[in-house]
């Protein structure tokens, strides 16, 4: 059960990559929660998803010695949730907030590198892509809402 919910249902097992295609499902999962729900929905999922997967990362880097392990990708999911929650739902939005996602959380700058870095356990893995998410949104909303005031969306 802990591997299923660490993997997002075993989307961080897929070749190549795990990260993305954990962000890619967390993505999908998030456009039906905004379909049905709103963005505060999608954001206390956000809270809720990084409070269990803090004590279950915690609970698997005991059992395996291995912190950050590539195939959990929760925090993936919990990161792309804050960032859509925070940017919007159109197709746009939606696309500059999972590509801005993932150039932060693979570059990593600034806090978001830090946290990664000097954090250890379910805090670190998930604080860093939760920064990712919100610097994310932000940037996304702000392009969002710069090509919009330009090209008249």
């Amino acid at each position: 059960m802990r591997r299923a919910f660490l993997t997002f249902f075993y989307t961080g097992l897929l070749p190549y990559a795990p990260g993305t295609w954990g962000t890619i499902a967390g993505a999908l999962i998030a456009l039906v929660i905004l379909h049905f729900l709103t963005p505060e929905t999608l954001i206390l999922g956000a809270i809720l998803l990084t409070i269990i997967a803090i004590k279950e990362i915690d609970k698997q880097e005991k059992l395996t010695g291995i912190h950050d392990a590539s195939e959990i990708v929760i925090d993936e999911v919990a990161g792309v949730w804050v960032a859509l929650a925070m940017s919007g739902a159109t197709i746009t939005q939606i696309i500059f907030s999972i590509i801005y996602f993932r150039i932060f959380d693979i570059w990593k700058p600034s806090f978001i590198g830090r946290i990664d870095r000097d954090v250890k356990g379910g805090l670190g893995v998930m604080g860093d892509d939760i920064l990712a998410g919100i610097v994310a949104g932000v940037c996304s909303a702000g392009t969002f809402q710069v090509l919009a005031h330009f090209a008249h969306f």
